[in-house]
């Protein structure tokens, strides 16, 4: 899933693995025992098992829609990192999951933990896979992620967790844009034609643009929009055939999307750096809300442009 909109907060996380792997010098705040003797091997595999249990009663309690039950596994001040995006506090993290799940209500999650790493008293660094799937014959949502638990009043809470969907997974919550979308402006003569699909094996989506303007001109535009493996983060390269082009970022609130797009103007007289953020918002299964936003060119204040409404043709 993508995280919800303009949450640009910094992570721990990298601090975490670079302890893990001994690269950082600094002091951590907690104490590091050295692993002697039958009875450290024994209290490292009690919290080997210990932590696996916790991350099965995380996915029952999801499965569960059991919110209080979801929260207790998060510390207060938790962070969760995914696709680019930040979420901190157990709150923020409860009501995203929440959101997502309303929105995916047959969605069943399966964690499977593939290493447990002991840092030290009470601290656990867990890695493994997050499989969602919905339909019995649905292709699961397939993401990684690397944790640090710690030990609070006797329960494993995930402290910090960083998420990387697959660019495939990163991409299903886009899935309802592929098709054929029309709006016509009654007012202004603008057609606007779009059209979606899949391309590389469901690795990137592909728009098809076309804007006819009431005096017969057109402008024609192509749309890529595909992951980063390492991240998950949803991007997307637009170019159209007056020269311009434009780099975009997703974010979304799990039912609305926000792509911040920074690009060049086809035309030299308009400026030379121009940025928008573009809100996409489906409006039940076939309509469409398009609307350009905090719009700067060159530096300079523009207007907002009017809402586009969109129908889905087929």
């Amino acid at each position: 899933m993508l995280l919800p909109l303009r949450l640009r907060l910094p992570s721990r996380l990298l601090r975490t693995t670079l302890l893990s792997c001994g690269l950082l010098a600094a002091a951590p705040t907690f104490a590091v025992e050295p692993a002697t003797g039958a009875t450290a091997a024994v209290s490292a595999t009690d919290v080997i098992a210990a932590v696996r249990r916790a991350a099965d009663a995380y996915a029952a309690a999801f499965n569960a829609g059991d919110d209080k039950a979801i929260g207790d596994h998060w510390t207060l001040g938790a962070e969760l990192e995914e696709g680019g995006g930040m979420l901190k506090g157990r709150d923020a993290i409860v009501a995203s999951l929440k959101q997502w799940r309303a929105t995916h209500p047959k969605a069943a999650l399966k964690i499977e933990v593939t290493d447990v790493q002991t840092l030290g008293e009470g601290v656990a660094r867990v890695q493994g896979t997050l499989f969602f799937t919905g339909q019995s014959d649905a292709e699961p949502a397939v993401s990684r992620f690397d944790s640090l638990r710690v030990l609070e009043q006797g329960n494993w809470r995930i402290a910090e967790s960083k998420v990387v969907p697959t660019p495939r997974t990163a991409l299903a919550d886009l899935s309802w844009i592929i098709g054929t979308w029309q709006s016509t402006d009654a007012k202004t003569g603008t057609i606007i034609d779009a059209t979606y699909e899949k391309s590389l094996e469901g690795n990137a989506l592909v728009g098809r643009i076309k804007v006819k303007q009431k005096d017969g001109s057109t402008v024609e535009s192509l749309d890529v929009i595909h992951a980063d493996r390492l991240t998950g983060q949803v991007r997307s390269c637009s170019f159209d055939s007056t020269g311009a082009r434009a780099e975009g970022t997703f974010t979304s609130d799990g039912s609305s999307f926000e792509r911040k797009l920074v690009g060049t103007p086809g035309n030299p007289d308009l400026g030379n750096r121009a940025e928008w953020v573009q809100v996409l918002s489906p409006l039940g299964r076939d309509m469409l809300l398009w609307h350009s936003i905090e719009r700067t060119i060159d530096g300079h204040v523009e207007p907002d442009t009017e809402p586009v409404h969109l129908r889905r043709i087929r």
